[in-house]
């Protein structure tokens, strides 16, 4: 069975693994990341898994299955963390995914199919701009132009880290995971507010909303703040204030299926008290788990750019950066997990995934399910994330229940 001392133990040795700053630093590909991620291979090793390393860096641990020719059950997330993270983030699905499989040899559990437990690199946009790309790589919708393209701050591009950890990224376009996979799940903390809400210990996920994001740059005459008349003024950050209200108030008229809105990035060109803003730039993030309605919203959205440009004499440019796809869960992998929830005794509310996972790119493929558990206040990204240990630990055991089931032979999920 699932023990909650031996999860509490890792949990505490990866908290330990971080770059100095607040909170946890594991950035991807850096020495801290590599840190924790040796960590997850001992603890692999130690329950008896089969590690493997693919060309990324993805880590898979094997528990052989009675059949090791049927399609492998995966599961798995991230150990990688944004800067001043939390210590719960990623790292919940792969601890929980590893004390289920101690849990079924401590049982001497038999299972027909092979058990994949994954820790997928890179997950975050944090270093590279750019999220899940481990399970991107896996599911090969990585070309080696992508790993040239993206650059970290540092000026350091994702080929070079690559190559700096000793990995093959010039394998990219045949990277692809090769094996047949059976279904894959994820367990991870919710990320907001509505498990605490509601009082539920356990979500069930729907569906993950997905972003399109893109980047406004709206242009207007930087003046003199005390010579130049109200009636003659072309304030670009005015506009662009008028655009940042109407986002607000057009992502909010839809309401079913939601749409969320955000404009989290505003660069105020020259940036000084006493000259009007000559340009803004604005960066954008809509996000819907329905495609056509997240398309409706950023139509209406960029319909209204163009209006308050019209009628304050103001040019814009729009740029696009990423148009990723919702996905849903598979209704089968749903009824699963709610059987296994009622194994366990606790109460449980079906809902959508605000953010993005690497169970997004598993969806289209393979019966895909994910599981939420609360996060206090709805804090991550953040060194106040916290997850409760019990909450942790009713977590696992439902991990646990559901893997057991999708590795026997006779659980068929079409």
């Amino acid at each position: 069975m699932v023990q909650r001392e031996r999860l509490a133990k890792d949990f505490d040795a990866m908290a330990q693994l971080s770059a100095p700053g607040e909170g946890i630093n594991r950035l991807a590909f850096t020495d801290t990341d590599w840190k924790g991620r040796q960590y997850i291979i001992d603890c692999m090793t130690d329950a008896g898994l089969t590690v493997e390393i693919d060309d990324f860096g993805n880590v898979l641990g094997y528990k052989v299955g009675k059949n090791p020719d049927l399609p492998v059950v995966m599961v798995g997330s991230h150990t990688d963390s944004v800067p001043n993270g939390g210590n719960y983030d990623g790292v919940v699905g792969v601890l929980s995914a590893i004390e289920a499989v101690r849990s079924m040899t401590d049982d001497g559990f038999e299972h027909d199919h092979t058990i994949a437990v994954v820790d997928f690199m890179c997950e975050e946009s944090s270093r590279f701009g750019a999220a899940t790309l481990g399970s991107k790589a896996m599911r090969g919708e990585l070309t080696l132009q992508d790993l040239h393209r993206l650059v970290d701050k540092q000026g350091i591009s994702l080929y070079d880290a690559l190559k700096e950890r000793n990995l093959n990224p010039d394998a990219i376009d045949h990277m692809e995971y090769k094996r047949p996979v059976k279904s894959f799940t994820e367990i991870h903390i919710e990320q907001g507010k509505v498990l605490e809400h509601e009082a539920k210990p356990i979500g069930i996920v729907t569906g993950i909303a997905a972003p399109e994001r893109f980047y406004v740059t709206i242009r207007g005459n930087a003046d003199h703040s005390g010579a130049t008349p109200m009636n003659l003024r072309h304030d670009a950050l005015c506009g662009a204030s008028k655009i940042i209200l109407g986002i607000e108030e057009i992502a909010s008229m839809q309401e079913e299926p939601p749409v969320v809105g955000t404009v989290g990035v505003v660069e105020v060109v020259p940036g000084a008290m006493n000259v009007i803003p000559g340009a803004v730039k604005l960066g954008v993030d809509i996000r819907s788990i329905s495609k056509v309605t997240r398309d409706s919203v950023v139509t209406l959205i960029k319909e209204f750019i163009d209006v308050i440009a019209e009628k304050r004499g103001l040019s814009y440019t729009i740029e696009p950066i990423a148009q990723d796809h919702p996905v849903a869960m598979h209704p089968v992998m749903i009824r699963e997990i709610e059987e296994a929830v009622k194994s366990v005794g606790v109460d449980y509310m079906t809902m959508p995934s605000g953010a993005g996972h690497d169970a997004m790119h598993w969806a289209d493929v393979v019966p895909t399910g994910m599981i939420f558990i609360p996060c206090r206040e709805g804090i991550s990204h953040n060194p106040a994330e916290f997850a409760d240990m019990d909450d942790i630990v009713t977590g696992a055991k439902i991990l646990d229940t559901v893997l057991r089931k999708l590795s026997l032979e006779s659980t068929k999920l079409n």
